[in-house]
């Protein structure tokens, strides 16, 4: 039986679809960057460095674009409502295990959770992944302890797997990741 090929992101992304538009950053949208990643949960459950100044999202935003040119396997997408103001980012990225799956990340920035947009936003890029991107299946990485994502992991039809835990260096410490994947590889319903 043949093996799908390995997961190949586009050069640029912009996905509408539940409310939300998820669309690739600008450089218009750094004070915005700075609002969502200057933020103590942020901190908290991303590698993102803290504090998150006009410096630090001044380099975050060029690393994304140069990695996006550079042919980088990684897509940082902004969450936004109305295609402008940017609510959260969601990260779409080729599974480093199985070149054939893809991982799934996202933040949202603390005056606009408990609107849904981390599910959304995850209903989203699940299904353009499998339809879309042919991924095999779609990985969420969640620490334990973040109930929120764990939460946004059942809403949206993830299962824990029994998947070895993976331990990540995040700001000069160890962080233990459980798995959790979708293997519909199509539509993900509401």
């Amino acid at each position: 039986m043949p093996t799908r090929r390995e997961i190949v992101l586009p050069s640029s992304i912009r996905l509408p679809g539940d409310g939300i538009l998820l669309r690739e950053w600008t450089e218009a949208d750094l004070s915005a960057l700075i609002e969502l990643y200057d933020d103590p949960e942020m901190d908290r459950w991303t590698p993102v460095p803290s504090p998150f100044d006009s410096t630090a999202a001044g380099e975050y935003l060029t690393k994304a674009h140069e990695g996006r040119e550079n042919g980088r396997r990684t897509a940082q997408l902004a969450i936004t409502t109305d295609g402008e103001l940017p609510r959260g980012e969601a990260l779409l990225f080729r599974c480093q295990l199985d070149a054939r799956d893809v991982e799934l990340a996202y933040g949202v920035g603390s005056r606009h959770r408990r609107q849904g947009l981390a599910s959304r936003s995850v209903r989203l890029l699940t299904d353009y992944a499998g339809r879309q991107l042919g991924a095999r299946r779609v990985l969420l990485r969640i620490d334990p302890g973040n109930l929120r994502s764990v939460a946004v992991a059942r809403t949206t039809g993830f299962r824990l797997t029994d998947d070895e835990p993976i331990t990540r260096e995040a700001k000069g410490r160890q962080v233990t990741l459980l798995t959790w994947c979708h293997e519909n590889g199509g539509a993900v319903s509401p």
